[in-house]
């Protein structure tokens, strides 16, 4: 997990306004491997196991890191130039992406991806990512976290999208860009 990410991670447990503090064990080239994360407002610890955050469970997006032709899929969705997770982070120089499933923490630990497990809510405060991709349940139980976490001119992509998520999104101050079949693809 890229340390600076550690910097604006929120509570799963007391919401947004209370962000998680870290406290290290071991730490190698800006990557935590491994430590606690805890809240100071609800006194919870969360793990962090070889690199894995543990703030919840339940999301599985798929049992492998998506390849070279998925991710370039994705990152067209997203408005990225360059190019889900690793392979991702292999095409956009510093960028950093965030692996929320349970499967992540099988994936070796690597630069340009943090890997956290989530449960039914999102740890990240308004605005604070650049864009986000939700597939499966996730995209039905997270849209709204996930339009609140997106900063401007962010984009928010869902992958197997309930059917009222175009409704949903613009009621979440997002602009639907494009609706293909159960793909939808929003900005803020």
């Amino acid at each position: 997990m890229y340390l600076l990410l550690t910097d604006i991670l929120t509570c799963p447990r007391c919401g947004p306004q209370f962000g998680l503090i870290l406290l290290a064990e071991r730490i190698d080239d800006r990557r935590v491997l491994h430590g606690r994360l805890g809240c100071s407002n609800c006194r919870e610890h969360y793990a962090v196991e070889d690199g894995f955050g543990v703030l919840g469970s339940g999301w599985t997006t798929g049992s492998r890191e998506p390849d070279g032709e998925a991710a370039m899929r994705l990152a067209a969705m997203l408005g990225v130039t360059g190019g889900p997770a690793a392979a991702l982070a292999d095409i956009v120089p510093n960028l950093e992406v965030v692996a929320a499933s349970d499967t992540a923490r099988e994936w070796d630990e690597r630069p340009g991806v943090s890997r956290i497990g989530v449960g039914g809510t999102l740890p990240f405060p308004a605005r604070a990512l650049r864009g986000i991709v939700l597939s499966g349940r996730a995209a039905d139980v997270l849209l709204e976290q996930a339009a609140h976490a997106l900063g401007a001119l962010a984009r928010l992509v869902l992958e197997d999208a309930p059917s009222n998520a175009a409704q949903r999104l613009e009621s979440a101050g997002l602009e639907v860009l494009v609706q293909q079949g159960n793909t939808v693809v929003a900005v803020r």
